[in-house]
C-alpha cells in the first residue's frame, strides 16, 4: 500500500514537471504581450486555486497583519517574474527561456546566506561558476541588440526573481499551506496586472481566452496541485531532481510543435548548465 502511494505521488510530480515544462511554449503560442498572459494565468490559476482550497475547507487567514504585506509583495515579485520569463522566450526561443530560468538554484545559493545567515560554501562557488560557463555558451553574441542575447538577459532575470520567490517562500512554508501561499500570491499578482491590461485596450479572442484558461487551470493550477500532492511520499531531493527535466520536456515539445531546434552552442551549453543543477540539487539534499 505504501509502494502505491509512493509510485502515484511519483507519477504525481512527473506529470507537474512535464507541464512546468510545457509552460513555456504558450509564450510562441500566443500572440499576446507577456504582461497579458501572465494575467490569463493568474487569473484563471487562482480561480481554481480558491476551489480547491474551497473544496479542502482550508483556512486562508493569516496569523499576522504583516504577513498580508509579505505575501503582496511575494505577488509582485511572481508576476514580474513570470512576465520576464514570457518576454525571454517570446524576444529569443523557448529552449534559451528555459535554460536560463533553470540557473534559479545558482542564485539561491547566493541568496540564501543573506536570508537565513547560512555559510557560502566553496562547493556551491564552483557550481555557479560552471553554470555561468554554459550561460556563456548560450549567448551567441555579447550585443544587447541581438535578440537572443535579450532573451538570455529576460531569462536569468526570470531565475534571480524566482530564486527570491523561492526564499521568501522558504520563510512562510512552515506557517501556511503551499496551496494557500499560491492563493494569495496569483490573486495578488492579477490584481496588481488589471491596470496593465486596461491600459493595453487588448481584444482577446475566443481562442486566446481558451488558451489562456488551459494555461492557468491545467498548466499552473493543476500542476502546482500534483506537485504538492506529490511530496507527500517523496522526498524534496527527488523532487528537485525530477524539476531538472522541466527545460528538456519544454525544449523535445518545442521542437516536435514550434519547430525550434536549438543550436549546437545552446545544446552544449544547456547540457552544462542542468549537470551543474542536477548536481547542486543532489549534494545539497
Amino acid at each position: 500500500m505504501i509502494m502505491k502511494a509512493y509510485n502515484r505521488n511519483l507519477v504525481e510530480i512527473h506529470l507537474a514537471v512535464l507541464l512546468f515544462g510545457l509552460s513555456g511554449l504558450f509564450g510562441k503560442l500566443l500572440t499576446l504581450s507577456s504582461i497579458i498572459i501572465v494575467l490569463g494565468r493568474v487569473l484563471f490559476s487562482s480561480i481554481f486555486l480558491g476551489g480547491v482550497i474551497l473544496y479542502l475547507k482550508k483556512d486562508i487567514k493569516l496569523k499576522e497583519q504583516k504577513h498580508y504585506l509579505y505575501l503582496v509583495l511575494m505577488g509582485a515579485v511572481l508576476a514580474f517574474h513570470w512576465c520576464a520569463f514570457f518576454t525571454s522566450i517570446q524576444v529569443s526561443t523557448v529552449s534559451i527561456g528555459l535554460l536560463t530560468f533553470s540557473i534559479f538554484p545558482v542564485f539561491v545559493t547566493f541568496l540564501e546566506p543573506l536570508f537565513f545567515h547560512e555559510k557560502l560554501k566553496l562547493f556551491d562557488l564552483m557550481t555557479a561558476i560552471v553554470t555561468f560557463l554554459g550561460v556563456m555558451l548560450v549567448i551567441p553574441t555579447f550585443d544587447l541588440g541581438n535578440n537572443l542575447t535579450q532573451g538570455v538577459m529576460w531569462g536569468m532575470l526570470s531565475g534571480l526573481t524566482y530564486a527570491g520567490l523561492s526564499m521568501l517562500n522558504r520563510k512562510f512554508v512552515k506557517d501556511y499551506s503551499s496551496l494557500v501561499i499560491a492563493f494569495y500570491e496569483q490573486v495578488t499578482a492579477t490584481i496588481l496586472l488589471i491596470p496593465f491590461f486596461l491600459m493595453q485596450k487588448q481584444f482577446l479572442s475566443l481562442k486566446e481566452i481558451l488558451l489562456l484558461l488551459l494555461l492557468g487551470v491545467v498548466f499552473t493550477g493543476i500542476s502546482h496541485s500534483l506537485f504538492i500532492k506529490g511530496l507527500k511520499t517523496i522526498k524534496t531531493q527527488t523532487a528537485g531532481i525530477i524539476s531538472c527535466l522541466e527545460p528538456v520536456y519544454g525544449i523535445i515539445f518545442a521542437m516536435l510543435i514550434l519547430r525550434e531546434i536549438p543550436s549546437i552552442r545552446e545544446i552544449i551549453g544547456g547540457l552544462i548548465i542542468l549537470s551543474a543543477v542536477f548536481y547542486s540539487t543532489r549534494k545539497a539534499n
